[in-house]
C-alpha cells in the first residue's frame, strides 16, 4: 500500500466516504484536544502554578511533541487500536462503519463537555469501533477478544495504579519534606508542577494521539482494499498531521473541565499537584511501552484521588467523582450503541 502523502491527497480528493472519514477523524483528534487534555494542566492551575491561558498554549505545544515522538518511537498503541476489532473483508463497507463510529465518538463527547463532564475518548473510540463492527458483522464475531481484553487492563491499571502511585508518591513527598520551610518548598513545588503538567500533556499526546493515528491509518488501508494495518509503517506526515490537531484542539481549553478536575474533587496544595501529575504520566508511559489503551482522564482523576487520600479520604469530593464514575460506566453501551445504529443506518444508505 502506497502511504506517501500525495497518494492520500489523490485518494480523499476522488473517495467522499475517505473525505468523510479523515474529517471525523480530525474532528474526533480536535475534540480530544479540547476535552481530554485540559486535564493534563488542572492541578498546575488549581494550585495557581500557572495562569490558565499560558497552561493551555503550554500543554498544546507538549500534546503535539507527545503524538509525534512518542509514535515515532513505539506505536504499540495504535496497533492493538487498529487491530481491535475485524469490519470484515468488504473493505468500501468497512469504511462507511468506520465513518459511523467517527460520528459516534463526536456527538457522544460534545454532549458530555457541554455539562463540564471529563469524557474519555479513550473510552469513546473503543465502544465506537466495537458498535460498528458488531453491526457489520451482525454479531460479536467482528470483536477481536485478544486485543480487546487489553482495554480490561487499561481499566485496573488507570484506576488501581494511577490511586496507588498518587498515594505513594503524595506519602513519600509529605514525609520527605515535613520539617522543611513551607515557603521554600512551595517555591521549588511551583516549578516541579509546571514540569509535571508539561510531562503529563506529553504522555497525553502519546497515548490519545496514536489511538487516532490508528484508526485514520486503518481508513487509509480499507480505501486501499486492505482490511488491516497489520506489519506496515505509519508515515511521518500521519504523526505530523494528527499532532498539529490535537495541539490546536488543546490551544481552545476547556475551563469547565479543569475546574472539575482540579479545584472541585480535592482542594490540593503544589506538592500535592506534582504528585498527581507525575503519578498519572507514570502510568500512561507505563501503559503506552506496552501497547495498553488507557484513558488519560482515569489516570489523571485517580491520581488525584490518590493523593486526596493522603490527608483524608474525607478530602475526596465524592460526588464530583461518581458523576465522573457514571459518565465512563455509561461510555461504553451509550457510544457503542450509538455507533451500531448509526453504522447500520450508514450501510444501508451507502
Amino acid at each position: 500500500m502506497d502511504v506517501s502523502f500525495f497518494s492520500f491527497f489523490h485518494q480523499v480528493t476522488s473517495n467522499p466516504i475517505l473525505l468523510i472519514t479523515v474529517i471525523l477523524t480530525m474532528g474526533v483528534i480536535f475534540v480530544n484536544g479540547w476535552t481530554d487534555a485540559p486535564n493534563a494542566i488542572a492541578t498546575c492551575i488549581a494550585t495557581r502554578c500557572m495562569r490558565v491561558r499560558p497552561a493551555i498554549m503550554m500543554s498544546a505545544v507538549f500534546n503535539f511533541l507527545g503524538v509525534l515522538v512518542m509514535t515515532g518511537i513505539n506505536s504499540s498503541v495504535a496497533s492493538t487500536i487498529s487491530n481491535m476489532v475485524d469490519f470484515g473483508g468488504e473493505t468500501s463497507q468497512a469504511l462507511v462503519a468506520l465513518c459511523a463510529a467517527l460520528f459516534s465518538i463526536v456527538v457522544y463527547s460534545v454532549a458530555a463537555s457541554a455539562f463540564g463532564i471529563p469524557t474519555s475518548e479513550s473510552h469513546s473510540l473503543i465502544a465506537g469501533l466495537t458498535g460498528a463492527a458488531i453491526a457489520i458483522q451482525n454479531g460479536l464475531s467482528g470483536v477481536n477478544g485478544a486485543e480487546w481484553v487489553k482495554v480490561l487492563y487499561g481499566l485496573v491499571l488507570s484506576l488501581a495504579l494511577g490511586f496507588f502511585s498518587g498515594w505513594m508518591i503524595c506519602k513519600i513527598i509529605a514525609t520527605v519534606c515535613a520539617s522543611m520551610d513551607r515557603r521554600r518548598t512551595s517555591s521549588f513545588f511551583k516549578g516541579a508542577q509546571i514540569f509535571g503538567a508539561a510531562f503529563m500533556s506529553f504522555m497525553h499526546g502519546a497515548q490519545d494521539g496514536q489511538k487516532f493515528i490508528g484508526v485514520l491509518f486503518l481508513g487509509m488501508a480499507f480505501c486501499n482494499g486492505q482490511s488491516s494495518v497489520e506489519g506496515m509503517e505509519i508515515p511521518v506526515w500521519l504523526m505530523l498531521l494528527c499532532s498539529a490537531v490535537m495541539g490546536i484542539g488543546t490551544s481552545i481549553g476547556g475551563e469547565k473541565i479543569i475546574k472539575s478536575v482540579g479545584m472541585d474533587m480535592v482542594k490540593i496544595e503544589k506538592f500535592q499537584g506534582f504528585s498527581a501529575d507525575l503519578a498519572g504520566a507514570f502510568c500512561l508511559l507505563l501503559s503506552s511501552v506496552f501497547g495498553i489503551p488507557v484513558s488519560t482522564t482515569h489516570t489523571k482523576t485517580s491520581a488525584i484521588m490518590g493523593v486526596g487520600a493522603v490527608k483524608r479520604l474525607s478530602a475526596i469530593n465524592f460526588g464530583v467523582v461518581k458523576d465522573m464514575m457514571l459518565t465512563w460506566v455509561f461510555t461504553f453501551p451509550g457510544c457503542g450503541l450509538i455507533s451500531f445504529v448509526i453504522a447500520k443506518l450508514f450501510m444501508a444508505l451507502f
